[in-house]
């Protein structure tokens, strides 16, 4: 079996794109004069997609692998407290680096116990994520630290670039690049390799290993930008900052014609996906349905456009 890239996946590649212009028509038709249309309500949604989308960018590359990260949540939480710290005593550009430097080693950490001790990623990320989670509780005694570097808030969350979302463009520059890596640099290729079939792959001489380790690397590399994103937007870094999102981002990508099981991935895909997710959580709130009811909602519709997306005829 050969590793199939989400542009080459027949109707598959398709589903996200329908699902998304399908939603957004029904919204734009029923929210007509309640303003889901406005400038000001796009804008929201876009703002709400961008750490998910950046999210699901590296989780795709987890997932193509046939590897998975639930500790996203966890280490989006972590690096925003990170980011705060270091940010005032060192500044702004310390602080992101530090952040993200946060997920790299989160990332190696998951890599190599799922790796050398052979753990399925699953089990390994479930186990960080409580401890991920627990760090970060304790590093301000579930205080939240405010950002009060103006640079800082402005450049990764706050700001804007002309009528642009600062959010958007990073999501945008983590779009391109992740896209670039898929597509055109050996590793993507090769991931998603490794994710058809790890034997084959490691028979044509690839170091599997190797390639398992850098793709969980860039889930969390991926979530600790995420981190860095939202304490931008909100001025904080929090305990409990991407706590509730790992669901989301893992429906965004898998809607996105990521394949749960390995070898194959979209990063437009996924994006698209994340943005889908921010709709109907714009949209169902518009249309004043109770929590509960979006609940159902969200679930009811996320379940119809992932079985849809994975019915779609397999390549040989």
């Amino acid at each position: 079996m050969r590793a199939r890239q989400g542009d080459d996946g027949g109707f598959r590649q398709y589903v996200v794109y329908l699902a998304f212009v399908s939603i957004l028509a029904v919204f734009a038709l029923f929210l007509w004069d309640d303003g889901f249309l406005s400038g000001s309500n796009l804008l929201n949604i876009g703002r709400q997609a961008a750490p998910i989308a950046v999210m699901a960018v590296g989780m795709a590359f987890a997932l193509g692998s046939a590897e998975i990260d639930l500790s996203v949540g966890s280490t989006v939480a972590l690096s925003s407290l990170v980011a705060a710290v270091v940010v005032g005593d060192h500044g702004f550009l310390a602080g992101a680096v530090a952040a993200v430097a946060t997920g790299v080693v989160v990332g190696l950490v998951n890599g190599f116990i799922t790796v050398k001790i052979r753990i399925p990623s699953f089990l390994v990320t479930l186990g960080t994520l409580g401890i991920i989670s627990g760090i970060a509780r304790n590093m301000n005694n579930l205080q939240s630290m405010p950002i009060r570097d103006d640079t800082f808030s402005a450049l990764f969350g706050a700001g804007s670039l002309g009528p642009v979302s600062s959010l958007v463009v990073w999501t945008i520059i983590v779009l391109v690049l992740g896209h670039f890596a898929l597509h055109h640099l050996r590793w993507g290729r090769h991931v998603l390799a490794t994710g058809a079939n790890r034997e084959s792959a490691k028979a044509s001489g690839l170091n599997t290993d190797r390639i398992r380790i850098s793709a969980l690397v860039a889930s969390a590399t991926t979530a600790a930008f995420a981190g860095v994103l939202l304490a931008g937007r909100l001025a904080i870094g929090r305990h409990d900052l991407g706590e509730n999102d790992l669901l989301t981002v893992i429906a965004a990508v898998v809607i996105g014609g990521t394949s749960l099981f390995g070898g194959r991935a979209s990063i437009a895909g996924a994006v698209t996906g994340a943005v889908i997710m921010a709709m109907l959580n714009n949209g169902l709130i518009l249309m004043g349905l109770e929590v509960a009811d979006q609940l159902i909602a969200r679930g009811v519709i996320i379940v119809l456009a992932v079985a849809l997306s994975m019915r779609a005829p397999e390549e040989s």
